[in-house]
């Protein structure tokens, strides 16, 4: 494997130029629309099965298409930014996102719907994993640690204000354009985002460009499909045979993979994933946080968005401002930790879970004590207690697994993170929506919401002893 030298990172540092304020809002600005994306549909489902005459299946692949595209490629989309620019893949990505959002916000049938998220999937995975390396490869010291948190506050922000903006062009129905709003609302802000890119984002690369790992990236792709396709789409089909044929193919596809990725370095050359980079003690630990933190989330945003509708019976608009101040609270926590880790160092991931873990039990409780009259303001005290928790939590964690990053390796990197937080996302949507949709019949909305809510906190109960092993400061 090509590491880099310590004397080549000065070097390569000086000879890029610094990521300007107004560079840092583009870059953030590309990585909240795939972001949002994720998510944006929830509160559009049931007017899109209305409008295309959809079906639960059709509905969940229009959710898990987009989802497992993008994770499936994001880890070739920061090697190939590595290889020929990150600045020049974000421009591509961008360019692609917005005629993928056209193709959803025209698509005249499901299938064609379908089709356009799998495209658009694809393309965001081109786009995000520049992001992060752009900002590791322009950015030192206490500016690196400042961008980075925001652009933890915005991964995490992104996932509830998907939902919110969702909500509220379902609601105004611009046009009569109902939920194709949500789509094409992408295209003048992707627009917009290519001019800014092209005038104020400096191009980087890795100083020693490798070739693609072709089998591996096959393998990986492999081992994401067979795990989130039957996750994500197998209860809606009935598990029918294939989707248990590809939950078994999944732990032979990732033993392969492994393998391959492990005798390509030791080979000499460069493999998708090194596992060396999982060997760096920031990023084993912080990314072993990521995955339960992600599929806790994930899971919670989609029963939210469905309990609230179904249960509450809130319009797309008010299931979407439920979510507030969620978003607020979450925003002003990651622009805090940059401070408070200087200080308190892990504490304040661990001191996160424990908030979080104190805002799904309010909620819980509210959700017991109050069901079915629950109005948006009465959600809101625990909605902002839970999202000042996770914003101590997310983007403290995105740092702490950048830390100690080579810049040759930082697309790779921030590809990996990505892939595993995506992924988690994607999981959380499948396993806790789907143990929220199997107890609907039997149990009704109400307990089948608190079932949820306790399994979550069982999650964060988990990632709160994981924050342990966390380094104890950060650089």
């Amino acid at each position: 494997m090509l590491v880099e030298t310590p004397a080549a990172a000065p070097r390569q540092a000086s000879a890029t130029a610094a990521l300007t304020p107004l560079g840092l809002l583009t870059v953030l600005l590309g990585a909240a629309l795939p972001m949002i994306d994720f998510f944006i549909v929830n509160v559009a489902l049931p007017t899109i099965d209305q409008d295309l005459h959809a079906g639960p299946a059709m509905l969940e692949m229009v959710v898990a298409g987009y989802g497992v595209a993008y994770a499936t490629l994001l880890v070739l989309g920061g090697r190939l930014g590595d290889m020929i620019g990150r600045r020049r893949l974000f421009l591509w990505g961008l360019a692609t996102f917005g005629l993928t959002s056209l193709a959803c916000g025209l698509a005249p049938n499901a299938a064609t719907l379908v089709a356009a998220r799998v495209a658009q999937g694809a393309s965001a995975a081109l786009l995000l994993p520049q992001v992060l390396a752009t900002i590791q490869a322009t950015t030192t010291g206490k500016r690196r640690a400042k961008a980075v948190s925001l652009y933890g506050g915005t991964a995490g922000v992104s996932s509830a204000v998907g939902q919110v903006v969702g909500g509220l062009l379902v609601s105004v129905d611009l046009a009569g354009s109902g939920w194709r709003a949500v789509f094409l609302v992408n295209v003048p802000i992707a627009a917009a985002a290519w001019l800014l890119a092209a005038r104020t984002v400096p191009e980087t690369r890795s100083p020693h460009p490798t070739r693609v790992d072709v089998l591996g990236t096959v393998l990986l792709a492999v081992s994401l499909i067979a795990l989130l396709l039957p996750l994500t789409e197998g209860r809606a089909a009935g598990w029918p045979l294939w989707s248990w044929l590809l939950l078994a193919v999944f732990p032979c596809a990732g033993v392969a993979f492994f393998l391959v990725e492990r005798r390509a370095e030791r080979g000499g050359r460069t493999p998708l994933v090194p596992p060396s980079l999982l060997r760096i003690p920031s990023v084993n630990s912080g990314l072993t946080m990521i995955v339960p933190f992600s599929v806790g989330f994930g899971g919670f945003m989609f029963v939210v968005a469905v309990a609230l509708q179904t249960g509450l019976h809130y319009g797309p608009l008010a299931a979407g401002l439920s979510l507030l101040p969620l978003c607020v609270t979450f925003f002003a926590a990651s622009l805090a930790g940059p401070r408070l880790v200087g200080r308190f160092g892990r504490r304040v991931v661990f001191t996160g879970s424990l908030i979080q873990g104190s805002g799904l039990i309010a909620l819980a409780l509210t959700v017991h004590a109050g069901w079915p009259g629950i109005s948006v303001a009465g959600l809101a005290p625990s909605m902002a207690l839970l999202g000042f928790g996770q914003g101590l939590v997310l983007p403290v964690l995105m740092r702490i697994v950048l830390s100690e990053l080579p810049v040759a390796q930082a697309g790779v990197g921030g590809g990996v993170m990505v892939t595993t937080q995506q992924s988690g996302l994607a999981l959380g949507v499948a396993t806790l929506g789907t143990l929220f949709l199997a107890l609907l019949p039997s149990v009704g909305i109400r307990d089948a919401l608190l079932a949820a809510l306790l399994t979550q906190l069982a999650i964060v109960a988990g990632t709160t002893a994981l924050a342990l092993r966390l380094p104890r400061s950060l650089r």
